[in-house]
């Protein structure tokens, strides 16, 4: 169940030189639920969690976290403030194992200190033991803590996403960003994340999430806001999203006055709106 928005973005806009990529996008994410962002390629989604996170300013507007501004904020602060992020791109410790990657994104909540780490004190032991639990338990949840010893370059391509997953929620985040996180899933993995990411949404946190698969998306979110040419053009729930006129047109095209038949970047992808 959905509470008031937790992120909202108010008439944010980015310009790269002449090129206006997002303009004048407002969003509200609710508290509690599973919040889609859709569109057709270059439609400006990537760039929305580029200023959330505070990798890129926005040329105007205002970006809040729980009324609280995050302009001017470091990424490193976002993160503080309760954010985390997974990429389009898997960003792992391949040479390290499961559950050390895990471990490292609990780095902001291990307060042992170098000393005592350094010396291996009592306090870094049991600091270390209990960050060691937490980590095999997010490991359980998205189901790879039979794997915690192994190295994450074992994983498959799947795997690999649900490892990053485990770290980001490692921070302890209360707004979960997820950018195309079923990307290279085979239907069963696609169907395992489904249920993991909405077992994510039960215990407390609010997931935002960028993605291409429509079935994925209309399966799982209550709310779908679509960016076209850097445009919010719809915000609605699956059902609506998936009868919008303007929503259609993006995905599939429509026939010009001469007869011909444009068409977006995702090519027959918008299918699945249907």
């Amino acid at each position: 169940m959905t509470g008031p928005a937790m992120l909202q973005l108010r008439s944010v806009s980015r310009h790269f030189g002449g090129l206006q990529v997002l303009q004048d996008v407002n969003l509200a994410v609710p508290a509690g639920g599973i919040f889609g962002l859709i569109g057709p390629n270059g439609a400006g989604k990537t760039t929305v969690f580029n200023l959330v996170t505070g990798l890129l300013a926005p040329s105007r507007g205002e970006i809040e976290l729980d009324g609280t501004s995050l302009l001017g904020r470091a990424p490193h602060r976002i993160t503080q403030a309760g954010i985390a992020r997974t990429f389009q791109n898997i960003r792992l410790f391949k040479a390290m194992s499961l559950i050390d990657n895990v471990v490292v994104g609990m780095h902001r909540h291990l307060h042992a200190g170098w000393p005592a780490t350094l010396l291996a004190l009592p306090r870094f032991r049991a600091e270390e033991r209990r960050a060691r639990e937490r980590a095999r338990e997010l490991l359980s949840w998205v189901r790879l803590e039979h794997k915690a010893d192994e190295r994450a370059d074992a994983l498959s391509y799947g795997e690999q996403r649900k490892l990053e997953l485990a770290r980001a929620l490692a921070t302890e985040p209360r707004l979960l960003l997820l950018d195309e996180p079923v990307a290279g899933m085979n239907s069963t993995e696609k169907t395992e994340l489904m249920r993991e990411i909405a077992h994510i949404r039960d215990r407390g946190y609010t997931v935002f999430m960028i993605e291409h698969d429509m079935r994925f998306v209309m399966g799982l979110c209550e709310q779908i806001a679509v960016l076209n040419f850097g445009r919010v053009i719809a915000q609605g729930e699956p059902a609506q999203i998936r009868r919008d006129p303007q929503v259609i047109e993006a995905y599939l095209g429509r026939d010009d006055e001469d007869g011909g038949e444009s068409r977006s970047e995702t090519g027959n992808s918008g299918a699945a709106l249907g």
